[in-house]
């Protein structure tokens, strides 16, 4: 009787340790692979096919140990195993061919592309790689609307919807963020091409005047997001590759991740001799990231960026070099050896706090420097950039009159303090191998340049189909220079202080679901581009107060969904752009402008976007895209020195751009793509009386990937661009004046038909 007992009782103690086991209570967090959160994730149960569904904020809660799978359309699916108790971070990965189901963050409140009431684009990780990591340009090309401009590697210019195409070099009038920390300077100056790509995850693009949500956007918003680390993956990832013009690309990336806690680093070596004379070009690159999940409401992510450059400059050319010498560099240019010399670094932290389910926290600093020296034929210029600034909302949702209303409150501060000094160039005093040598200093500024925005946002669905956006951004912006330059009697002091009034831009959207997959949204919004201090100066040194910053308004229509079973995804949109006292650099010696309020312009487009998923089998899958822009941008007032130019097509700016390409997959490891773009005819001159020509470009990759071992895979390429040696101009000097008797250099020529090849390796702990 006694064994008995002891039997039953050990028996009991058995059981009951196992059902405590095996009913462990595991709690979670699934994210994306670019850690937002993603919710209302289907949880199933591989055992015994139980399903559960995580919250809105991508929490969840299960009651047994054992093997389950996270479905959610937009993502891939994931089979994971839980075997302790513990807090666990779930990742999943986009689905490239349902964008729309995605979940997106370039908005303050995170929601699916579908129910946006805004023109958004991604671009994934796959379009990044359907061409070479060097190149900015082929991949924001192919997003309707955009369009990037590229004279050399560190030579660009970025247009969305035409805005930014009348600045003479550079990119501004729109903005760009890494994270959270900003890549737009306190004059508006935008920089994107010397990241590494490979360094970045995706791109999120907000077209249109996005003002209530980060300020002075005039023409959009670039939001780029960085490689996260994989949660619980160590793996290593090694390419060598080479090219065209003595193309040369060294790549390591390395990820470290745990339960919670997740390291990144990536390092770049990019070298190129460049098609052009006085176009070589070094890069060096560093950027680590991590994310670290403190507990179940704390989350904190470190981000860091270091870029160190020199590139020469062949600069523009006129007519009769583009057409007969293209690989010739501007006189001047290649006498002086002109190049930019520059580091460069970013450097942010964010934590994100839930305070309850419908209550969270998002608070980001960062700083940023630059330091850069250029010599220039006409002089030569040192600068120093050092930036910090913090960026902080309160996101929440709760219900009014029994619908959901999703929140966001916050604010944002920028302060950059910008030096730079000018000297002369003796370089024609000496032999022409010699290259710029640095004379006597010539100006001497300092800047100090800040601006704060106060946002608020409120989506609030009407019904179950119906969704009504609303927002709202202040704006206050300053700058104060100081004239540092020994002040004598051929010159004055021109120490200033120049303060913008406040600018309050509103924002009205609305979504509506014609079905599950199909929706069409509206908004008017409105934004505005700030002034730069070198355009507010007049020739006597004195800073002109009655400039005003150019301020517009975006009306738009447009679709998005899926059909077909979600092999076609269709994205359209119609919209007119009204920019009213609109900005001219007049240009009136060569290293000086002065800006002028010249008028109105009117920006009338319509954009298309199709991905088609024609096989989708394990042995094959092939997909294509089409993306289309039809712009008609125009003066609709516009007088400059006397001469009225109302009317005429906007300068800098295709009549119509359109891409198409094919991509391959196959069980073999072989894949590849080609692509198509051609680019309509750009007025040069506001005038009209002179447009470039029509281009077409086709490029290709093929490559083939293979499993070494289950460790280890091997990836090989090789790709050709511009595969007919189509002669085209690659970017343009709108209004560009011969100076000593020369004629305008008007011209940047773009690369004749070049290769790349290379080699991946991806080891995996």
């Amino acid at each position: 009787m006694y064994r008995i007992k002891i039997f039953i009782l050990t028996f009991l103690i058995i059981n009951n340790t196992y059902l405590a086991v095996s009913q462990v209570s595991i709690t979670g967090k699934i994210v994306d692979d670019n850690a937002l959160p993603v919710g209302l994730v289907k949880i199933t149960n591989i055992k015994d096919k139980t399903t559960v569904v995580s919250d809105i904020d991508g929490t969840f809660k299960l009651d047994n140990i054992g093997f389950y799978s996270f479905e959610k359309e937009g993502y891939y699916e994931k089979i994971l195993e839980f075997n302790k108790d513990i807090f666990y971070i779930v990742q999943l990965n986009i689905n490239h061919s349902q964008l729309n189901e995605v979940v997106i963050n370039a908005n303050q409140i995170p929601k699916k592309i579908k129910n946006s009431t805004t023109s958004i684009n991604i671009i994934t990780s796959k379009d990044i790689l359907r061409s070479n990591n060097t190149d900015f340009a082929p991949i924001l090309n192919r997003v309707p609307g955009v369009f990037m401009q590229t004279g050399a590697l560190n030579t660009n210019r970025i247009t969305i919807r035409g805005i930014g195409s009348r600045t003479p070099f550079g990119t501004s009038k729109i903005r760009a963020y890494f994270k959270d920390i900003p890549l737009t300077n306190g004059s508006g100056e935008t920089t994107i091409e010397d990241f590494e790509l490979a360094s970045i995850s995706r791109f999120e693009i907000i077209k249109g005047a996005a003002s209530s949500i980060y300020g002075a956007g005039l023409g959009g918003i670039i939001h780029l997001t960085p490689q996260n680390a994989y949660l619980n993956n160590s793996s290593f990832n090694s390419e060598l590759s080479v090219g065209s013009f003595g193309l040369q690309k060294g790549l390591l990336n390395i990820n470290h991740g745990t339960t919670n806690n997740g390291f990144r680093a990536v390092y770049s070596n990019t070298q190129s001799d460049g098609f052009r004379e006085n176009n070589e070009y070094k890069r060096q690159t560093f950027t680590l990231s991590s994310n670290h999940f403190l507990s179940k409401k704390d989350e904190l992510t470190f981000l860091a960026s270091y870029v160190q450059l020199k590139a020469f400059i062949p600069s523009s050319i006129n007519e009769n070099a583009f057409l007969n010498n293209p690989k010739s560099a501007a006189f001047s240019w290649k006498q002086s050896r002109g190049f930019e010399d520059s580091n460069r670094g970013i450097f942010g932290l964010s934590w994100n706090y839930q305070y309850q389910s419908n209550l969270k926290q998002s608070t980001s600093l960062f700083t940023s420097f630059r330091d850069a020296y250029e010599p220039r034929p006409f002089n030569i210029l040192k600068e120093k950039t050092f930036a910090v600034g913090a960026r902080s909302r309160l996101l929440g949702n709760f219900e009014l009159f029994s619908n959901n209303m999703d929140w966001t409150l916050g604010g944002e501060f920028f302060n950059d303090t910008y030096k730079y000094q000018t000297f002369e160039n003796l370089y024609e005093d000496f032999p022409p191998e010699t290259g710029s040598v640095q004379g006597n200093e010539l100006s001497n500024f300092k800047e100090k340049r800040n601006y704060y925005n106060i946002f608020a946002e409120l989506n609030y669905a009407l019904s179950e189909k119906t969704t009504l956006s609303l927002g709202l951004n202040l704006n206050q912006t300053n700058y104060i220079l100081e004239d540092n330059f020994l002040v004598t009697s051929l010159n004055s002091d021109q120490s200033g202080r120049f303060r913008y009034k406040n600018i309050l831009s509103p924002n009205i959207g609305v979504s509506y679901l014609i079905s599950k997959s199909i929706s069409l949204f509206s908004n008017i919004s409105h934004g505005f581009s700030p002034l730069s201090l070198q355009e507010t100066l007049l020739p006597d040194g004195q800073i002109n107060t009655n400039l005003k910053p150019e301020t517009g308004w975006n009306f738009e229509i447009g679709t998005r969904g899926s059909m077909l079973n979600n092999k076609l995804q269709i994205n359209t949109s119609l919209y007119q752009l009204n920019i009213k006292n609109l900005l001219v650099s007049r240009r009136i010696s060569e290293d000086q402008y002065i800006g002028i309020n010249a008028g109105k312009t009117q920006h009338h487009g319509l954009e298309l976007d199709v991905n088609y998923e024609w096989i989708s089998k394990e042995a094959l899958s092939i997909t294509s895209f089409l993306s289309y822009s039809l712009n008609n941008f125009t003066f609709k007032r516009f007088i400059d020195d006397g001469n009225d130019y109302s009317g005429n097509d906007l300068t800098g700016v295709p009549s119509n751009i359109f891409n198409f390409g094919i991509d391959f997959d196959t069980a073999l490891g072989i894949y590849g793509n080609i692509n198509y773009q051609h680019v309509g005819k750009m007025p040069i001159t506001d005038s009209n009386n002179l447009y470039t020509n029509r281009y077409n470009l086709t490029n290709l990759k093929i490559g083939h990937v293979t499993n070494l071992n289950k460790k280890l895979k091997l990836n090989i390429f090789l790709g050709l661009n511009n595969i007919f040696e189509e002669q085209y101009a690659s970017q343009i000097l709108i209004n560009a004046t011969g100076f000593g008797g020369s004629a305008p250099r008007y011209y940047y020529p773009g690369n004749p038909i070049n290769y790349f090849t290379g080699i991946n390796l991806d080891y995996k702990f």
